[in-house]
């Protein structure tokens, strides 16, 4: 069984250390919704959904911050659930997670401001 969030974030990953400009992933709504999160904290630079094809392109030239990992938190066997006071803060706030809460994939950050918790999907830094 693979993990369609797990192949998100590696192809990032692995498009990030190859110098690639623009990533081809099968499209979700659920990695959209992540895609959305990256971008809005400058890890990525933008996204466009191409439904016809069933393809979420990403581009990673505007970033504004630079990644060194991205780290799948909550895997199919294991899941981890926080509530908003347990919030992780990876890297001593230098990285954030995301985090799919009842109001929808949030940051990290977003989520305690908000006062929810929910499933951490992963973490960046």
């Amino acid at each position: 069984m693979t993990d369609p969030i797990a192949d998100l974030l590696n192809r990032i990953n692995n498009s990030k250390n190859s110098s690639k400009d623009v990533v081809e992933i099968p499209y979700s709504r659920v990695k959209e919704s992540i895609a959305k999160v990256l971008k809005d904290e400058g890890y990525i630079g933008t996204y466009s959904t191409d439904k016809e094809n069933g393809l979420l392109l990403v581009s990673l030239v505007e970033a504004r911050k630079v990644f060194k990992n991205m780290v799948r938190y909550s895997k199919p066997g294991r899941r981890v659930y926080v509530s908003s006071r347990r919030i992780p803060r990876p890297k001593s706030g230098f990285g954030i997670v995301v985090i799919s809460t009842p109001l929808g994939v949030l940051s990290g950050n977003k989520a305690r401001k908000s006062g929810v918790g929910g499933e951490v999907i992963c973490e960046v830094y």
